[in-house]
């Protein structure tokens, strides 16, 4: 009886693993061809994770250009009432501020009030007017090294959102500071700190927007974050209106936002899931994927894996895909240490133009506010014009025929800068008014130039190396800008050398971009060694088929 009923059990056991199904296999897919074929290219949970992290833009942009206000040169003064000094009545009837260099301090006073701005409470005129000048100069010597810093963080150890996260907080700490800056040194030593504390907010930003959408998305996508920069630009002048008198309200304003948005806002962030995986967390950057495909009403599959982008060795797939994409270095890269540098010359020069154009605001003939307001206006069409082309042309070509229109429209603005100091005494400024519409079309194309720059960073390199090339490439922007302040100052003396200098360096950046591939529509890649075999399989097809 006992054989009867193992034999029964046996022959149960057997057909049961005749009739059962073979276990399934894992679909193993990479995160590109998972947001293209379940999560969706665009749907609605990626337009808010690129609304939430594009709203940062806004604090980069008011911490850069609140100089214009803070820093500017008060453009009127007058006697005090009871001044006697013949000098002083002599002197106001000339209405140039340069004529105050002769007066006793206690005869004159600045309109706007001593603390409209820090060169009216720090006396920076005549002899001390190049301190004006350093506060500028070394916020971007700041942005420069915290490029390299924020950059290298998001990369190898935070990632994207921890990093911006830091970046806002150090941006709100800085500012608050500086608002309270005893004097010019004090001043200049916090805005270096200001600009280091706000470069990782545009270069990690960009990276984390772009990295969960479709690779036919990310053109459009990575213009919002510009829409938001230029929403911070005109703000600026609606804000420093009403803190006109005093410079120090302004920035403890400025100092709030970034606060309050890193408390209600960026909680609900998500991390990149390919910095996740590039890093040997697969498992949380599927459950990133899977969040963003529930929001969007859709599923993933049960068998789903995310493939590795590096092959993993004996020693276990997360510690030999983070030692793989550790030891893997962008300068030790000859092909991607070659792209790089190209793209930073190019970076240089439009950085030089970018920023110098909008510094050079103040010495227009027309009111500060309407002027900086103008030119964040010019702003808008730059970017929903890098948005459409972006879709409708190559990164290269937008890039390089936005450089050419900068430089030839600053080239043309040295026939109106003659006409200028030729016609000083007359006012009424049909000259000026033409030099203003030929600069506006200059900022306009160096502003999609500047705007495309970072889309096409972003797609010439990989995922374990993007941050930090994007940072390399914000350096260099950066370094063109903290000089940019200098050739401000020498226009003032010789306007045709300043527009000479913006014009030839735009050009420049234009023609040294043609050395750069072409990448739309191409794939986002994880590692060097993975980007460097498929373009080299892509050439070697493209000469097969012809």
């Amino acid at each position: 009886m006992e054989d009867q009923a193992q034999n029964l059990v046996h022959g149960n056991i057997q057909l049961a693993e005749r009739v059962a199904p073979p276990p399934a296999t894992n679909l193993e897919l990479t995160v590109e061809e998972v947001v293209e074929e379940y999560v969706g290219s665009f749907g609605w949970s990626q337009f808010l994770h690129v609304l939430l992290v594009s709203l940062a833009w806004i604090f980069d942009s008011q911490n850069t250009l609140v100089t214009i206000f803070s820093d500017a040169q008060p453009s009127a003064w007058r006697c005090i009432n009871n001044s006697s000094s013949s000098l002083c009545l002599s002197s106001s009837s000339n209405g140039d501020v340069s004529s105050v260099c002769g007066l006793m301090p206690d005869t004159w006073e600045w309109v706007s009030g001593h603390t409209s701005s820090i060169i009216a409470e720090w006396g920076l005129i005549c002899d001390r007017r190049f301190l004006a000048a350093i506060p500028a100069s070394l916020f971007f010597l700041g942005s420069l090294l915290g490029s390299a810093f924020f950059g290298h963080l998001a990369d190898a150890s935070l990632g994207r959102k921890r990093t911006v996260l830091l970046s806002c907080l150090l941006t709100s700490v800085t500012a608050f500071l500086t608002s309270l800056s005893p004097n010019i040194w004090v001043y200049s030593l916090l805005r270096f700190a200001n600009g280091f504390s706000r470069s990782g907010i545009g270069i990690c930003c960009i990276v984390l927007a772009t990295e969960v959408v479709g690779r036919k998305r990310r053109g459009p996508v990575s213009q919002y974050g510009f829409f938001f920069f230029t929403a911070g630009f005109l703000s600026l002048p609606l804000i420093a209106y009403h803190t006109r008198t005093n410079w120090r309200n302004l920035y403890k304003i400025l100092s709030l936002l970034p606060l309050a948005y890193s408390v209600l806002f960026f909680p609900f962030v998500s991390e990149s899931p390919r910095w996740l995986l590039v890093r040997g967390r697969s498992k949380e950057a599927l459950d990133v994927l899977k969040n963003f495909a529930r929001l969007n009403g859709k599923t993933l599959p049960e068998n789903l894996c995310l493939a590795n982008p590096s092959a993993a060795g004996e020693g276990g797939e997360n510690e030999a895909l983070t030692k793989n994409c550790t030891e893997e270095s962008l300068w030790r890269t000859k092909w991607a240490a070659k792209r790089m540098i190209t793209v930073m010359i190019a970076g240089f020069g439009v950085g030089f133009v970018y920023y110098g154009v909008q510094l050079n605001i103040e010495n227009l003939n027309f009111n500060l506010y309407f002027s900086v307001g103008l030119n964040a206006l010019m702003e808008v069409p730059a970017v929903v014009i890098g948005t459409i082309l972006l879709g409708l042309t190559g990164r290269r070509l937008l890039f390089s025929l936005s450089a050419f229109l900068a430089g030839i429209s600053c080239l043309l603005c040295i026939l109106f800068a003659h006409g200028k100091r030729a016609k000083n005494a007359d006012k009424s400024s049909t000259g000026n008014w033409a030099q203003l519409a030929i600069e506006g079309i200059g900022f306009m194309a160096a502003s999609v130039a500047f705007d495309v720059l970072y889309v096409y960073c972003v797609e010439l390199f990989p995922t374990n190396v993007r941050n930090f090339a994007v940072s390399q490439s914000r350096q260099a922007l950066m370094l063109g800008a903290s000089i940019a302040p200098l050739l401000v100052a020498a226009g003032r003396l010789s306007p045709s050398l300043s527009f000479l200098v913006f014009g030839i360096l735009s050009i420049f950046s234009g023609v040294i971009s043609w050395w750069l591939p072409e990448t739309r529509n191409a794939p986002l890649y994880d590692t060097l060694k993975q980007q460097e075999e498929d373009e080299k399989n892509r050439v070697g097809n493209q000469i097969t088929q012809a």
